[in-house]
């Protein structure tokens, strides 16, 4: 049975972020995950995961300044120390709440400077791996496309399957995004056969509006086939609800929570 988990960042929003997991167990879920929870205490989000009987099975590192357009530190050559310290807080809150992933933003990066940042990438991310192969955590990397966030530096699949084969660090594997893999190269679920190996957690939503499957131009009826027929792992629902949240989940017809 896929294993849902639903995102608290993007879905529930109608309440507060720690409304959303009374949310979550009251639509049937037993699995979340979020991007930043670091505005709020581990002891907080625990209470929360303890009250609702819920088991958080992703979380990003801090991405630095958001509001000031920071989408990942893992790039930039002059935050290399911030990067690292990022890395420690993320660490600091997967394992005080049982959190296996932990998802590794790359960064914005100008085109003059992605050789530089390759490289950086690489150093930054093989840093991550050992250290969170310390405390049994797998490292994240995730290709995002370029028209929802313009001038991220991982928007190619092969681009990221590259530089897993490169670090070859057993810990550290792809999120696979549908809706970013969709709207990048097209023919997903292809792609998804192709690297399925290196996969560590999928994430989806559906087309044009990265709002609930079933109402986009993805045919996730095969998607969900596959997936069931042949994926142990979890299923983020990363998407923005068209509708109130809790009506998003018909797709689900009582399944997979």
């Amino acid at each position: 049975m896929n294993k849902f988990a639903v995102n608290l960042t993007t879905i529930f929003t109608e309440v507060p972020f720690l409304e959303r997991f009374k949310k979550a167990r009251e639509c049937g879920f037993s699995f979340v995950e979020c991007q930043f929870p670091y505005d709020y205490s581990i002891e907080e989000i625990q209470m929360e995961l303890v009250r609702n009987q819920l088991s958080m099975v992703l979380l990003n590192l801090p991405p630095g300044n958001w509001s000031k357009g920071d989408r990942g530190l893992a790039v930039d050559p002059n935050r290399v120390d911030e990067f690292r310290s990022s890395v420690m807080e993320g660490i600091k809150y997967a394992t005080a709440m049982n959190v296996p992933r932990i998802h590794c933003m790359a960064g914005i990066v100008s085109e003059d400077d992605k050789k530089i940042a390759n490289e950086v990438f690489h150093e930054n991310l093989f840093f991550a791996g050992t250290e969170m192969a310390k405390h049994g955590l797998t490292v994240l990397i995730e290709p995002i496309n370029q028209n929802d966030m313009p001038d991220y530096f991982l928007s190619d699949i092969h681009q990221a399957k590259d530089i897993l084969d490169t670090l070859r660090l057993p810990n550290v594997k792809l999120q696979f995004d549908f809706y970013h893999i969709q709207r990048i190269h097209g023919n997903p679920l292809t792609l998804f056969q192709q690297y399925a190996d290196v996969v560590g957690h999928i994430q989806i939503a559906d087309v044009p509006g990265r709002n609930q499957p079933g109402i986009g131009e993805m045919d996730y009826q095969s998607i969900f086939q596959y997936l069931h027929d042949t994926y142990e792992g979890y299923i983020g629902l990363e998407y923005t609800p068209l509708g109130k949240s809790q009506d998003s989940f018909e797709w689900l017809r009582g399944g997979g929570k």
